[in-house]
């Protein structure tokens, strides 16, 4: 897999005011199923911050559906099995990560599971300190019009 992309970057392809829509649209436009990905937690992010924006920015739930299945159409879903979960706690406890910062971690398992070669976030601090693994595949999309 190519590419690997966080909901940093996924939320702002629906939004066309948003100050990232630009390159994120552009870079999520680029990629197929046969080369990118998402972790399946991510479709509940996407989800979550949809239907939670404030004022203009909000919609409904049926809305946020039909972007969440733009997502599925285009990417791959990389989720972990039971064991792999389980699994990846461990280690990322025995990392040290704790907190919410567990959550990106499980996204970035995902990430490796799927062989990203690059991991596309805007929040490239929640990845930092999960290991040159991670670290080394990490980018913010590139800056330009669609």
């Amino acid at each position: 897999m190519k590419a690997f992309f966080d909901t940093s970057v996924l939320v702002p392809v629906f939004y066309g005011d948003h100050e990232h829509h630009a390159a994120s649209l552009s870079l999520f436009l680029q990629f197929t199923k046969d080369d990118a990905c998402c972790g399946a937690h991510t479709l509940a992010e996407i989800y979550s911050t949809l239907t939670r924006m404030p004022g203009k920015y909000r919609v409904t739930a049926d809305q946020a559906m039909l972007f969440v299945g733009s997502v599925l159409e285009r990417l791959s879903i990389i989720a972990l099995s039971a064991e792999e979960y389980a699994t990846a706690l461990d280690f990322w406890s025995q990392a040290g990560v704790t907190g919410g910062t567990i959550y990106d971690a499980l996204l970035a398992s995902c990430a490796l599971k799927a062989e990203a070669e690059e991991i596309y976030s805007w929040n490239l601090r929640h990845y930092l300190g999960l290991g040159t693994a991670v670290e080394s595949r990490l980018n913010q999309p590139p800056s330009r019009s669609v």
